[in-house]
């Protein structure tokens, strides 16, 4: 099974192109797809990480792109919307009507258990970057 992730992409990532994305240059696993409905510009950008995906859209309603997009994934691969991210790839994520907020707050800490089970160390300090002195400045 170390290809299902290789094998999902290259099913994938062809109907995306098919139904109208452009793929992003610089991160092929990022799809962006632009259009006008009913005279108003909407937007969608999807990341896709290995089997999971995530949307990024302007309007949600009925008819939108948003939706004309899921009802098309659906009916082609049999998929399942798990509702709002609340976290990826060890990232946070909130959202409200005007912001997203990303945080690594809670990955963080478990580094910090994970590591520095005795806490941190006395070498470093909230005024003092955590950098050997012998470190040339820029």
């Amino acid at each position: 099974m170390a290809q299902a992730g290789r094998r999902w992409q290259r099913t994938l990532f062809p109907w995306l192109l098919e139904f109208g994305f452009t793929q992003c240059k610089s991160d092929p696993c990022v799809f962006t797809i632009t259009k006008s409905i009913d005279g108003v510009q909407q937007r969608l950008t999807l990341g896709c990480y290995v089997d999971d995906l995530f949307t990024l859209y302007t309007h949600d309603g009925a008819g939108s792109l948003y939706d004309t997009f899921v009802e098309a994934f659906n009916n082609r691969l049999n998929v399942e919307d798990e509702g709002p991210v609340s976290d990826l790839l060890n990232v946070d994520i909130t959202a409200d009507a005007s912001s997203v907020s990303l945080s690594q707050e809670k990955y963080i800490a478990h580094l910090v258990s994970t590591y520095l089970p005795d806490g941190v160390p006395l070498a470093f300090h909230k005024t003092r970057a955590p950098a050997s002195e012998s470190l040339p400045k820029l």
